[in-house]
Formats: C-alpha cells, sequence, structure tokens
C-alpha cells in the first residue's frame, strides 16, 4: 500500500477533527436540503455525486486533509465551481489568528493552485 502521507500524534488528532466536522456539515446539509431545495440546486447536488461516483473530483475528505497540510484552522465553507476548463474547490479556512484563507484547489488532482489570506479588519 503506498501512503501519500501519515500522521500521528495531534496531526492525527486534528485531521480526525476535520473529518468530523465535515460529516457533521455533510449530515446537517443533507437533512435540511429537500426542504430548501430548489430544481437548479438539486441539479447542481446530482452532477457533484455524478462527479464523485466517475472519480473526476475527488472525495471532499481528501481535500480537506490536503488543505490542512497548508494550513491549520477551522474549516467554514467549501465551493466546487468550474474554472478554465476544469473543476476547482475553494475552500475557506479561518485560522486560529482570525485569518481567513481561501485554498483554490483543483478538483480532479487535489493541486493547489492559489492561496488568499484575508487578515481581520481588512
Amino acid at each position: 500500500m503506498n501512503r501519500v502521507w501519515e500522521c500521528t500524534g495531534a496531526h492525527a488528532r486534528h485531521a480526525l477533527g476535520i473529518v468530523k466536522i465535515l460529516s457533521m456539515l455533510l449530515l446537517t446539509t443533507a437533512m435540511f436540503l429537500p426542504a430548501v431545495s430548489h430544481g437548479d440546486d438539486r441539479r447542481e447536488h446530482d452532477r457533484i455525486l455524478e462527479l464523485r461516483a466517475s472519480g473526476e473530483i475527488l472525495p471532499m475528505a481528501e481535500m480537506l486533509e490536503r488543505a490542512g497540510q497548508v494550513v491549520r484552522g477551522e474549516f467554514i465553507e467549501a465551493e466546487l465551481e468550474r474554472e478554465g476548463g476544469r473543476h476547482v474547490y475553494e475552500l475557506k479556512i479561518l485560522d486560529a489568528d482570525g485569518v481567513l484563507h481561501k485554498l483554490y484547489m483543483d478538483a480532479g488532482t487535489g493541486e493547489l493552485l492559489q492561496h488568499r489570506r484575508r487578515n481581520p479588519g481588512d
């Protein structure tokens, strides 16, 4: 088995924490989605499921693991967009100093494309 990375101790707890937060977020979203969903939202949701099933985009848990290697903090939001002929995740993470990080990552490869920071008060 090839391992991309291995973490222990605090790193493992941090990664597990991110996965737990994401799981709760996805569960909460799934619970309320039918109540607030519109036709376009449902089609977008179905399209994302198709992209995952076909392997065109990586699982969100994997993207969060990769993002955690770039910046530590609280996961805030994720968006999947189509830019320049590829799917791109925009991940927002708030670090311990209150800096909001926006990571733009290729959804198919996990490659970090851009990293923007917004300091508190900007």
